[in-house]
């Protein structure tokens, strides 16, 4: 089967990485893989010429140019499986469908952003997934922004498909010694953007008892999106946290980092399903998160849950966490390993949307 994956560019962002993972796997069962992207982004690039995956690359500053070559190159393609993740992208991949198409069109939804709702531009690149053979999301909450919007959509079309995570690889550190040094080490792995939400965690942490904070690290690492960063590092220095919360630029491998820490949080305003939040999970790690996307049905634990938008909540689920000993700490650790064991193989995503190419 030949399957074309077609994206913006190949960033670190979490849908890019997916995409990446799933055309390893596709490639891996047999089928021929490549890549169509429109900027150029080499953060992946090594990773899919190690696996002898194509990337080809169509660049026009031109919106309308860009639409009209990226067209032809897929309708030349003759792929027998277009998949697209991204707005832009789908929305290029669903014009290419008209006036027919030979190709089987799945387009994936990626981040529940509320804004979906009221912006022009947004709506109008959804008003044409009529002509995608199946919407794909990672949240049931981004299925229903999906459809308030596009309310012509019929059900057999719209399918949830938690994040891919390779369970092999994403593997517990059995040496690890939970609250070393009575301290709490919190990580967070998210790119620096106000949808992030990092001034909230750092007002939750300033309004802590003296005693708590001093038994509290955090790591961020992300990759720079706005002047969030800059915010963050100004609050830090305002409020004498620096010997609390460190921000840390974008890496490529999280893994050690993963497994070296007590808890991993997310503290956004809206996602889709966060792949961090997926592999720490897969890592045996505990996680604290706002109430977005599906974390609160797979997990279902009000302890570990806060409304982003309320620091008071925020500051309680972290004070939560350091009331913790380090068998408490294992042992949710241990429950989000079986949970991801069952949610997120990288067996089960890649059987659902190999289900949907026949």
């Amino acid at each position: 089967m030949k399957i074309l994956c077609v994206i913006d560019y190949l960033c670190a962002g979490g849908a890019q990485r997916q995409l990446v993972n799933m055309s390893i796997e596709f490639k891996a069962r047999g089928h021929q893989v490549e890549f169509l992207v429109y900027h150029e982004h080499d953060f992946f690039k090594s990773v899919l010429q190690e696996h002898q995956i194509p990337i080809n690359l169509v660049k026009s500053d031109n919106y309308f140019f860009r639409l009209i070559k990226m067209r032809k190159f897929i309708r030349n393609f003759n792929a027998d499986v277009v998949i697209s993740f991204l707005e832009a992208a789908s929305f290029i991949c669903e014009i290419s469908s008209l006036p027919t198409k030979k190709f089987k069109l799945i387009v994936g939804e990626r981040n529940a952003n509320p804004n979906i709702l009221i912006s022009k531009k947004l709506r109008f690149y959804r008003r044409f997934h009529g002509l995608a053979d199946y919407i794909v999301a990672n949240s049931t909450n981004n299925i229903e922004l999906v459809k308030q919007i596009n309310q012509s959509l019929p059900e057999n079309k719209l399918k949830v498909i938690y994040n891919m995570v390779d369970i092999d690889k994403w593997q517990p550190n059995l040496n690890y010694k939970y609250l070393d040094n009575g301290k709490l080490k919190l990580v967070v792995l998210a790119r620096y953007h106000v949808s992030k939400n990092i001034l909230g965690l750092l007002r939750a942490i300033s309004s802590l008892d003296l005693t708590l904070k001093n038994r509290l690290i955090v790591d961020w690492y992300g990759e720079v999106g706005d002047d969030s960063y800059e915010k963050g590092i100004f609050f830090i220095k305002e409020n004498n946290l620096s010997s609390v919360v460190t921000l840390h630029k974008q890496i490529k491998d999280v893994l050690p980092v993963i497994q070296n820490a007590d808890c991993v949080g997310l503290f956004s305003f809206y996602e889709g399903l966060p792949n961090a939040m997926c592999e720490a999970m897969a890592v045996g790690k505990p996680i604290m998160y706002s109430n977005v996307s599906d974390l609160p049905k797979i997990i279902d634990v009000d302890n570990y849950c806060f409304a982003p938008e309320k620091d008071e909540e925020i500051k309680k689920v972290i004070e939560f966490f350091l009331s913790l000993t380090e068998l408490d700490l294992q042992k949710i650790g241990e429950k989000n390993r079986r949970i991801a064991l069952d949610t997120f193989s990288k067996e089960n995503v890649v059987n659902a949307y190999m289900n949907l190419f026949s």
